[in-house]
């Protein structure tokens, strides 16, 4: 079953998500995130590869595989209180490490990935799993996450590309975005959704969005909630 999807951001109030680019500095927006990510709870967190390649620690993959590596799920841990998930689709990130501030980091990735890439996550002591050929099935994903790892509850805390992906696929259950007192201005800045330039004409298929609860916290930020109501969702293939 597909897990209840809560994309979790703070942004400006221009939807800008770079906290270091926003004026004026009077609120620390990663701090603000990470004590709301704990407020909100669930068993996993998503994000894509390049926000993921921020937490790596290793040198690229290159050691010869030793073998050829099987294309099944390899789960090292099930009973987590909750994990690190990463769509990694073709195998560029080198970790050099398992987890994530405790979370166990698990990789979704495509069968096309090398064996050079799987040697290096089983070094490392990384789980992962495949969701897809040549794409990401975004879908599959999140059954995956729900059926093996009993993940009912995920907070979609990628950059704009994969929160626009999932968007557009009709997998968002809830938007939970803190308005901070703060502007970025800039063009091409990132934002809290976004697409590549071949699905700019995409549409989500949201139905109704109704406003759940709000809070004013310090400083002037707002923390919304919004219910999102999806209809027939898209193909969920194609983030990287």
């Amino acid at each position: 079953m597909k897990p209840y999807v809560i994309c979790h951001m703070v942004a400006s109030i221009d939807g800008r998500i770079l906290h270091s680019r926003w004026r004026p500095r009077t609120i620390d927006g990663g701090a603000l995130f990470e004590r709301l990510h704990e407020r909100l709870g669930g068993e996993a967190w998503l994000i894509g590869r390049v926000t993921g390649q921020e937490f790596a620690k290793g040198a690229p993959y290159h050691a010869p595989a030793d073998r050829i590596y099987p294309r099944a799920p390899r789960l090292l841990r099930r009973d987590a209180a909750a994990y690190g998930v990463v769509l990694d689709a073709h195998g560029k990130i080198a970790w050099g490490r398992s987890d994530i501030g405790g979370d166990p980091i698990v990789v979704a990735l495509t069968e096309q990935v090398s064996d050079v890439h799987l040697a290096g996550l089983h070094e490392d002591g990384v789980s992962y799993f495949f969701a897809g050929e040549r794409e990401l099935d975004l879908g599959c994903v999140l059954e995956f996450l729900g059926r093996e790892l009993g993940v009912k509850r995920l907070l979609l805390e990628g950059g704009g590309t994969i929160n626009g992906a999932f968007l557009r696929a009709g997998l968002v259950d809830e938007i939970s975005l803190v308005l901070c007192p703060a502007v970025d201005g800039a063009q091409g800045a990132p934002s809290v959704f976004d697409s590549p330039a071949r699905d700019a004409d995409l549409r989500a298929p949201i139905e109704e969005m109704s406003l759940q609860r709000s809070e004013v916290l310090e400083g002037g930020a707002v923390w919304l909630h919004y219910r999102l109501r999806n209809g027939h969702p898209r193909d969920s293939s194609g983030a990287s």
